[in-house]
Parts: structure tokens; C-alpha cells; sequence
């Protein structure tokens, strides 16, 4: 299995923010699902919320990147 990190770390800062985007929107629709009893995977949630912050985490080391 590949590492999730270094396959977002081949992605251009606009694929990374499309797919944080899309993420999110997953995020909020499991948590509607959830709330309403319909979720089929509860550990979806956590994966979602964890690529949401790897993506985060890159964008961050990368604009201090820019920075420096």
C-alpha cells in the first residue's frame, strides 16, 4: 500500500485544494448521515477527517516553504 502523504505530495497546490474541497463536502455529508442514523461506515468519518488534515499539513509546509 502506498503512503497517503507522498501520494499528496505529488499533487500541484490546485489538485490538493479540489480534493480538500471534496473531502469536505464528504465530511459534512457523514455527519448528516450520521446524524440521521443512515451511516454505513462510521470509520469513514475518521478517515476523511485525517486525509483532511494531511492535506492541511502539506499546504501549511508548503506556503512556509514559500516563506523561507
Amino acid at each position: 500500500m502506498a503512503n497517503p502523504i507522498e501520494d499528496l505530495r505529488t499533487k500541484t497546490d490546485d489538485q490538493l485544494s479540489t480534493e480538500l474541497n471534496e473531502l469536505k463536502r464528504e465530511a459534512f455529508n457523514l455527519r448528516f448521515q450520521s446524524a440521521t442514523n443512515q451511516l454505513e461506515r462510521p470509520a469513514r468519518i475518521k478517515e476523511v477527517r485525517r486525509q483532511i488534515a494531511r492535506i492541511k499539513t502539506l499546504q501549511t509546509e508548503r506556503s512556509a516553504a514559500e516563506k523561507a
